[in-house]
C-alpha cells in the first residue's frame, strides 16, 4: 500500500528534477521512492567491516610479476574489445 509523502525542496531544484521526469518518462514520486530504495539497501560487507581497500591490501603479493612500463589502462580496453569481438578494430 502506497502512502503519501509531503516534502519541501528550493523551487529551481523542483524544476531541474520536474525536466529531469519528464527527459526520462518516469514520475518524482517514482525517482524519490527510487532513491530511498537505494539509501536503505544493504551494503556488501567484507569481513571485520574492511572497506575494500583494505581487504585488497590485506591479501598476499601476487605470484605474478608485471614490467614496470606495463599499461593497464591499455590492457584493460584490449581486453574488454577482444570480449566485445573488436579485437581487429585496434
Amino acid at each position: 500500500m502506497k502512502k503519501r509523502l509531503n516534502i519541501t525542496i528550493e523551487e529551481n531544484l523542483l524544476d531541474k528534477i520536474k525536466t529531469y521526469a519528464d527527459q526520462n518518462e518516469t514520475s518524482i514520486s517514482s525517482l524519490v521512492e527510487e532513491h530511498f530504495e537505494a539509501l536503505i539497501k544493504p551494503k556488501p560487507k567484507l569481513k571485520n567491516g574492511m572497506s575494500l581497500v583494505e581487504y585488497m591490501k590485506s591479501l598476499p603479493p601476487s605470484k605474478v610479476e608485471f614490467p614496470e612500463d606495463y599499461d593497464w589502462k591499455e590492457e584493460y580496453y584490449k581486453a574488454k574489445a577482444k570480449k566485445m569481438g573488436y579485437e581487429d578494430l585496434l
